[in-house]
């Protein structure tokens, strides 16, 4: 009782495309998911007042289970969407790119597993890359003196990188449930 669409798409067509079409819905609510989190201000998820980079633990969690090219893109298009949050200077591109490629290149090196502490610790040391390249551009754009932005970067830098590590879990494990469990349909 099989009908003219069943002989011209086989039976296989199917879970591919669902397959695709869940993981551009993955994508999508991630982003969207971590967007929203950077406008809301939770009780007793900041210390000092530094809340989580959840953009920029989406890039790292995104990238070190893609290729260089995607997380480059990753990055570029994470960063838009962050610079058309804050609306403030500098550019976050810079950082999320750089961020996305050397984390996707770990996974290329094969130097770090892909397991949950491994994702945590290149948390911790790229957020201190990425706050990093943006008190560089800070300085290159001499919105604030040297010595204020300096101030400033210690506080931030260490404070950053333990708060972004330890929220990395949050999106890390479900992304990476579900990116195991869609392997195994495809």
């Amino acid at each position: 009782m099989g009908s003219k669409l069943d002989s011209l798409l086989p039976i296989t067509h199917y879970p591919n495309m669902a397959v695709y079409l869940s993981n551009i819905f993955i994508i999508l609510s991630s982003v969207t998911f971590c967007s929203l989190l950077l406008l809301l201000d939770f009780p007793g998820i900041e210390i000092l007042g530094i809340s989580p980079n959840w953009i920029l633990i989406l890039v790292i969690v995104w990238s070190v289970k893609r290729p260089i090219w995607q997380a480059a893109i990753a990055g570029i298009s994470l960063g838009l969407i962050y610079d058309g949050i804050t609306v403030a200077p500098p550019s976050h591109i810079l950082s999320l790119v750089t961020v996305g490629v050397i984390a996707a290149s770990f996974n290329k090196q094969k130097y770090i597993g892909e397991d949950l502490i491994s994702v945590v610790i290149i948390t911790f040391f790229l957020a201190i890359l990425a706050e990093t390249i943006v008190a560089l551009q800070y300085i290159w754009e001499q919105m604030l003196p040297v010595s204020q932005i300096w101030q400033d970067y210690q506080k931030i830098v260490i404070i950053s990188a333990l708060i972004n590590s330890l929220w990395t879990p949050a999106i890390y494990f479900p992304l990476n449930k579900y990116w195991k469990k869609s392997k195994l349909i495809n």
